[in-house]
């Protein structure tokens, strides 16, 4: 009885830990965005700058996620779920309180690169060490609750931005790290990884095995491109809100931080119910079906129909339920490959998504001379979801699969 209550007990703190941990992931990208517009107009930014360089950071920030993601990746099916969560949370930290301190583009660059790469960890490893920890019919609901934590703190983090200054800002984000730190010790080592550690005979964190077999390949880029209009819309609607509203003919845009709030709320209320209608559907690609129809009908109304601050306010909101089905793809990218690759898909999926932003903002860029900003965000939006369409359906059912099994 008491080992089954211990027993209880661990699971439940890997779950809270690995929220928590998602949240401090999720508060910083979303601070960055936030006080983007402050932070460079401080530095002596101006007019086009403010969104060039803000395009330029975020993209350090993402390339930074893109190394992490390899980095911790291979560590969490080499050395195990837990390295990867210490390791990540110390380097963001650092990162955090030192682009409080930044007096230029080059510092706050290279501030934005480091985070990115500490962060790539937290979110992958969190979800590998939960799927591994929690039964296969309550394992939907518990990387659920842990991606909806994560993404309050898209909500977290304009809040903070609009209460303090930019600066304090990334101190309080730091300072929530290193806090976070104390609360993982305690947290057990997956029983799955423990299994297959010592074993001579499997390849564990193998990072090109992934590109050896076509079929594997052909999974493993399925599972990165399905979760892509998520940051199609995050990446692009929301940090850039400012910019999109000014080319829709809005004369009195929202603030930034107003619109990734609402719109972040709205990703919390989607992971809730795409997460939930996943487990009542017994099928993780019905509900990533539902996600795009959502989203798809939702884009189509911003770029057609909102010529008014307040609408575009709303259609935000609405869209970002329809955009909050992260759970859902992180849950299936922790579900869809074997023990000894598990926590290197679980980790570098969700960040090579986020690093998608990269060629996103570029195709943006290079499309708005030919079709203008509405244009090239319209064409590039229809490409990113016919691609992720393609993605689910050359996917897996992952529903009841059992967690406990090796890729050869």
């Amino acid at each position: 009885m008491r080992a089954a209550v211990a027993g209880n007990t661990a699971r439940l703190l890997a779950i809270v830990v690995a929220a928590l941990g998602y949240f401090v992931d999720v508060f910083d990208i979303w601070l960055f965005s936030s006080v983007r517009q402050a932070s460079l107009k401080s530095l002596g930014f101006e007019g086009d700058e403010v969104k060039r360089v803000g395009e330029a950071l975020l993209n350090w920030q993402m390339g930074g996620f893109i190394i992490g993601a390899i980095l911790f990746g291979i560590v969490a099916d080499r050395r195990g779920r837990l390295a990867v969560l210490f390791g990540s949370i110390i380097t963001y930290s650092i990162a955090n309180v030192a682009n409080g301190f930044v007096q230029d583009y080059g510092s706050y660059a290279a501030c934005r690169f480091v985070a990115g790469v500490g962060l790539a960890g937290e979110l992958g490893a969190g979800i590998a060490l939960v799927s591994e920890l929690v039964s296969t019919a309550r394992r939907g609901w518990a990387t659920t609750f842990v991606a909806t934590v994560g993404v309050s703190g898209s909500v977290a983090a304009p809040l903070v931005a609009g209460a303090v200054d930019w600066r304090t800002a990334y101190f309080i984000g730091g300072g929530m790290g290193l806090a976070l730190l104390v609360m993982r010790i305690g947290v057990l080592e997956s029983g799955m990884f423990n299994d297959i550690k010592d074993r001579d005979d499997i390849r564990r964190g193998d990072f090109l095995a992934l590109f050896r077999s076509g079929e594997r390949f052909k999974r493993y880029m399925a599972t990165i491109l399905s979760g892509a209009p998520v940051w199609f819309f995050a990446g692009l609607m929301m940090t850039f809100s400012p910019e999109v509203q000014t080319s829709l003919g809005i004369a009195d845009p929202n603030p930034a931080p107003k619109i990734i709030a609402i719109a972040a709320l709205g990703l919390c209320i989607g992971d809730v119910l795409f997460g939930a209608l996943s487990q009542f559907m017994k099928s993780r690609r019905r509900a990533f079906w539902l996600a795009y129809l959502w989203i798809s009908v939702v884009v189509t109304l911003i770029f057609l129909t909102s010529r008014t601050a307040t609408s575009f306010f709303w259609l935000m909101f609405v869209g970002g339920v329809g955009a909050g089905y992260w759970a859902v793809f992180v849950t299936t990218a922790g579900e869809v490959f074997g023990t000894n690759l598990r926590g290197t898909v679980a980790t570098t999926a969700p960040s090579f998504v986020r690093g998608l932003v990269i060629p996103m903002t570029l195709c943006a860029r290079a499309l708005e001379p030919h079709l203008g900003p509405i244009g090239a965000l319209g064409a590039l939006g229809a490409v990113v979801l016919g691609l992720a369409a393609w993605s689910v359906w050359s996917l897996p059912e992952t529903f009841h699969r059992d967690m406990n099994f090796v890729e050869e």
